[in-house]
């Protein structure tokens, strides 16, 4: 994608170059107006060629051999260019879409049941509890609020308030469901994402790699509190962002997983 951009910019900046120095070059040297001028240039590298207008004089006529050498291919360059861009932006506006549907998958299966987990251990979740209470009155601006809020949250997890068995059980059951995930070619479309699947890796196999999970030493209680804090964060900065673009595109989903916001004590799938 950045390519076809740089591309298309040097082909449109060296057309607009093209466009100037020949207008100015045509009035000098062959007397035409801006207009007769900027009308020549434009049949000329169309390849249109009305004949109407035409250089008489030498220099005028290899003026015109250059701004047709240089000029034509320009051209051509930035229909492509144009052309090829639109194609990447429809087939990348596909791959985010497919993405997120991935990313609903993975919290309907996962991070909404983990987020219940850790929220009610969160010392700290009245805090940031009004930034993750979504509602179908949200403006775009009122989820921009929310996500400030919450990159500035010190979020805080304690691996002794968290029952770990439980959590390397749940983990360890979807584990195959995670993998298929990291599988997916489209995540490369999304690093955030895969920075939270890696997280969450990464805390199965800390928890997978020990023996008990109960009368840990200090130390080790420590570094499993920063391993599940690590995810909790990242869990809720991405749950804010995907219920935005739920409600940006799918309302009938956005109802359903506003109804079962994992952060409302209340929450139910039930209409009331």
């Amino acid at each position: 994608m950045k390519s076809i951009s740089f591309r298309f910019r040097i082909y449109l900046v060296t057309l607009a170059m093209v466009l100037v120095l020949g207008m100015i070059g045509l009035m000098i040297t062959e007397g035409f107006s801006l207009l007769d001028s900027f009308y020549f240039i434009i049949v000329t590298i169309a390849t249109v060629g009305y004949g109407d207008i035409h250089p008489v004089t030498p220099v005028g006529k290899m003026l015109v051999v250059g701004i047709i050498l240089a000029g034509v291919g320009c051209f051509v360059g930035v229909v492509a260019n144009a052309i090829e861009y639109m194609i990447e932006m429809r087939e990348r506006t596909q791959r985010i879409e497919k993405l997120n549907m991935l990313i609903g998958v993975f919290y309907s299966e996962v991070g909404t049941k983990l987020l219940k987990k850790f929220s009610v251990k969160d010392p700290g979740i009245q805090e940031i509890r009004s930034a993750l209470s979504v509602t179908n009155n949200w403006s775009d601006d009122d989820f921009k609020k929310a996500h400030a809020r919450l990159k500035e949250h010190s979020y805080r997890l304690d691996s002794r308030e968290i029952p770990l068995d439980e959590l390397d059980t749940f983990l360890s059951h979807h584990k195959i469901f995670l993998l298929a995930l990291l599988e997916n070619p489209q995540l490369f479309e999304h690093d955030r994402f895969t920075d939270l699947l890696h997280a969450v890796f990464h805390l199965a196999e800390e928890l997978v790699a020990r023996d008990r999970l109960v009368n840990l030493p200090e130390t080790d209680y420590d570094h499993l509190s920063i391993d599940l804090t690590r995810v909790y964060s990242q869990l809720v900065i991405e749950w804010l962002m995907y219920m935005h673009y739920l409600k940006k595109k799918y309302p009938y989903l956005f109802s359903l997983a506003m109804r079962t916001n994992p952060f409302d004590e209340n929450a139910t799938a039930i209409v009331q």
